[in-house]
C-alpha cells in the first residue's frame, strides 16, 4: 500500500545513530519540523548511550506544537529490526547480546517506535520524495512513456550501505538483511567483502598504498579528492587511482543489484561528494563486457550516468517510437531502450533517511 506523506499532518520524532554521534529530528509532511540536535553516542556505555537517546528525543519532544503519532530512527545492524532488538557489537560494543531497545522507548514514551537500517531508510526516502521521482518528473517532462517504480540506495561512508525499494514498498527481507551490499563480493580482491573496497578507509589505504606510506599518514577521502582534483597538494595520480578503484568495487556490487532490483540506483554517503572522481569509472564497470565472454554485457540494461548533462539527455530521449498493432491502424508508443540511470541523492543523505523513517512509521501505523 502507497501512502501520501506529504500533506500529512502527524509528527514523527527521527534518530539517525551512528557510533559517534546521535542525530534528532522531528518531521511532519515530509518536512523538517525541529532539529537538528546533536548528542555523543557514548557507544562502549549502555546507560549513557540509552540516557542520551531519551534525553534526545525528550528535548525534541518538548519543541513540538502537538506530541508525536511515533518515533523512527535508523540504527546500525545487527538488529532484529521488526522486534526493535539492536545487537550491534562493531559500532556499538554496549549493545553486546541484544538489546530491547524499541520497546524500551515504547515504554519510555509510549508511542509506536520503529527501527530500520540506515541503508534502507536512505533509500526509502529517496524513492518517495527524492532521487525517484525527479528521475520521473525528467521523463515526464521530455515526453517519455518511461517510468520507474524501484529503487536501489547507496551509502559510501564509514561503511557501504544498501537498501531496495520496490514499488513504493520498502524491502526489508526475513531477517532484516534485505539490501546488504556491504557483504557483496570485492571485485578487485574476491577474499573480502565489496565495503572493504568502498568506504573511507578502503579510499585511505589505497591512497596510501599508492603513495608508499602508512595508512596512518594518508589524509581523510576529502582532502584526498581534493588533491585529485588539484586543488590540494599531494600526490594526485595517487588520489585519481584511489577513487577509480572505488568505483570499480561500488560499480561491480551496483550491478550485482540491480541484475536483481532492476531499477534506478542512487547514491549518498560522506564520500558522495567525490562523483568527480569515481562515479564515471562506477559506470563504466556497470556497462562493461564479461572479458572471458564474448561480448556478454555485465548488465542487460545500459547504464547512464545522470549527473553528466550528455548522458542524462540520452537516457530521456531512449529511443521512443510508434509500432502498428497488427492488422488495424492502432499505433502504440513504445521506447525499446532498456535503460537504467545512476545518480547522486537529491536529498542529501540524512534528510533522505528522515524522510524515509518518517514515511515508514506513517506506513506501520496504517496497517491493521
Amino acid at each position: 500500500m502507497n501512502i501520501e506523506t506529504s500533506e500529512d499532518k502527524r509528527i514523527v520524532m527521527t534518530l539517525d545513530a551512528g557510533g559517534t554521534g546521535l542525530k534528532f529530528s522531528a518531521m511532519r509532511g515530509n518536512q523538517l519540523l525541529a532539529g537538528p540536535t546533536s548528542l555523543p553516542s557514548e557507544a562502549d556505555n549502555l546507560d549513557r548511550c540509552l540516557r542520551n537517546i531519551v534525553d534526545g528525543f525528550e528535548s525534541l519532544s518538548r519543541l513540538l506544537p502537538v506530541p508525536p503519532a511515533a518515533i523512527s530512527f535508523a540504527f546500525p545492524g545487527p538488529a532484529d529490526y521488526p522486534a526493535g532488538i539492536i545487537s550491534n557489537v562493531g559500532n556499538l560494543p554496549a549493545f553486546r547480546g541484544g538489546v530491547a531497545l524499541g520497546p524500551y522507548l515504547e515504554e519510555r514514551f509510549g508511542i509506536p517506535v520503529f527501527i530500520n537500517n540506515d541503508g534502507d531508510l536512505f533509500a526509502y526516502g529517496e524513492a518517495i520524495a527524492g532521487f525517484l521521482p525527479y528521475v520521473n518528473q525528467l521523463l515526464q517532462q521530455a515526453g517519455s512513456p518511461k517510468r520507474y517504480r524501484n529503487l536501489f540506495g547507496m551509502t559510501l561512508g564509514t561503511g557501504l550501505g544498501g537498501g531496495i525499494v520496490r514499488d513504493g514498498e520498502l524491502l526489508i527481507g526475513d531477517n532484516s538483511n534485505a539490501g546488504e551490499a556491504w557483504l557483496l563480493r570485492n571485485k578487485l580482491d574476491p577474499d573480502v567483502n565489496a565495503e572493504e573496497g568502498a568506504s573511507i578507509r578502503a579510499v585511505r589505504r589505497a591512497y596510501a598504498a599508492q603513495c608508499g606510506i602508512p595508512v596512518e599518514q594518508a589524509p581523510e577521502p576529502k582532502v584526498i579528492f581534493e588533491i585529485g582534483m588539484g586543488s590540494a597538494a599531494g600526490n594526485r595520480d595517487a588520489a585519481v587511482e584511489a577513487f577509480r578503484r572505488l568505483g570499480e568495487v561500488a560499480g561491480d556490487a551496483l550491478a550485482q543489484a540491480l541484475t536483481l532490483v532492476d531499477g534506478l540506483a542512487v547514491i549518498g554517503g560522506g564520500i558522495a561528494g567525490a562523483a568527480p572522481l569515481f562515479l564515471p569509472p562506477l559506470v563504466a564497470v556497470m556497462n562493461s563486457i564479461f572479458p572471458g565472454t564474448s561480448g556478454m554485457r555485465r548488465l542487460v540494461q545500459r547504464v547512464f550516468n545522470l549527473e553528466v548533462p550528455e548522458e542524462r539527455d540520452a537516457f530521456l530521449r531512449g529511443d521512443a517510437r510508434e509500432i502498428t498493432v497488427p492488422g488495424s491502424t492502432r499505433k502504440i508508443r513504445h521506447d525499446p531502450m532498456q535503460r537504467t540511470a545512476v545518480g547522486l541523492s537529491r536529498l542529501g543523505t540524512s534528510e533522505a533517511v528522515a524522510i524515509g523513517a518518517y514515511a515508514f512509521a506513517l506506513r506501520q501505523l496504517e496497517l491493521p
